[in-house]
């Protein structure tokens, strides 16, 4: 089961000849989709317009097919491991995993309760135990059946290849951090400092470096929403860090306190992670380069498809939102075995 625990779960055109093309057919030879009196649009010019969407439209679709992919070979596995034990594969589906399944813990149960009060509102723990109770044997039977298909898989070989798009992604020499150009995995990080979701993901990151040390590099690139009126000012700030070579420990300072934004709280925050105040006041107030640096980040970000943050790209593998840990380990633990080695420079 994906996500956090929920319990309130005739056109008219004026001067306008398209060339509609059939289902399956090729585009028009010369390229041409559309013209305007003496304007002619190309298909090429069509699709660079709408190419965040045509990304997103790809990623998804790809989704959709290893979601498929993934059951199908579970389905055969369980198949297959029934009819060498000579039982139905319900009956295997039974005793390897349902029969497997604890009963959730009273512990457990009072982690999920404070973990969603918000979501709960005046709720007493009494009333939605049942609904938490169903939602972690779900949980747990999910966790027991990827298990048991990871143990089949190791008995009946199982190979895919069916490959994930990639999408070019250049670090722009933004702030990095890990094993560098040499590491055979780069992660590059949409964010913006005001975004909660933005937040979440910052200990799952953390996990993933520690994890895989100099295997991966980190690359951090902002992407201040319009509607953060106080994530353009912070990526400025952290980018004046960076000037004086404390990028992370400000970026981190950032996020630790999200909540004070402010310009007072940009320049405070400087002096208790050691820079030279003077330089980053003057830097905050007129680096005009640091700017255009942000706005690239921007641009570049809405060309890859990313329409909200936090975005990732995995040696150019789209991962988007506050991802769990065991999502990255699954793509990271895919490029280290396929040795592809790193996309981006």
């Amino acid at each position: 089961m994906r996500g956090a625990f929920r319990l309130v779960i005739a056109s008219i055109a004026v001067g306008v000849v398209a060339a509609a093309v059939p289902v399956g057919a090729a585009p028009p030879a010369d390229g041409k989709v559309a013209t305007v009196g003496a304007r002619t649009i190309s298909r090429p010019e069509l699709e660079e317009h709408v190419r965040a969407k045509l990304i997103e439209i790809e990623n998804e679709r790809y989704e959709a097919l290893r979601d498929g992919l993934d059951e199908m070979i579970a389905d055969e596995l369980i198949k297959q491991e029934a009819k060498a034990r000579g039982v139905a594969p319900d009956a295997l589906v039974q005793t390897e995993i349902t029969a497997k399944v604890e009963e959730p813990s009273d512990a457990e149960v009072q982690k999920v309760y404070d973990e969603n009060k918000e979501q709960l509102g005046k709720q007493a723990i009494e009333q939605v135990k049942p609904r938490i109770v169903e939602y972690l044997k779900e949980q747990k039977a999910q966790a027991r059946r990827t298990a048991f298909i990871d143990e089949l898989k190791g008995k009946y070989k199982t190979s895919v290849a069916l490959r994930p798009p990639v999408v070019k992604v250049e670090t722009a020499g933004r702030p990095e951090k890990g094993g560098g150009t040499k590491a055979p995995v780069t992660i590059i990080e949409f964010s913006d400092y005001q975004c909660p979701f933005c937040k979440r993901a910052e200990s799952v990151v953390d996990q993933v470096m520690k994890t895989y040390g100099d295997k991966v590099r980190l690359v951090f690139r902002d992407y201040p929403l319009p509607f953060h009126p106080l994530a353009r000012p912070a990526a400025e700030a952290a980018n004046c860090a960076n000037a004086q070579g404390k990028f992370w420990e400000y970026h981190q300072k950032l996020f630790a306190n999200q909540s004070a934004l402010a310009t007072d709280n940009l320049k405070s925050y400087a002096k208790d992670v050691g820079l030279d105040t003077t330089k980053f006041d003057k830097c905050l107030a007129d680096d005009k380069g640091i700017k255009v640096a942000i706005d690239k980040d921007i641009v570049d970000g809405s060309k890859v498809g990313v329409n909200g943050t936090p975005a990732f790209f995995i040696n150019g593998r789209m991962l988007s939102g506050a991802q769990p840990f065991e999502k990255f380990k699954e793509v990271i633990d895919d490029e280290l075995a396929s040795g592809k080695g790193a996309t981006s420079s």
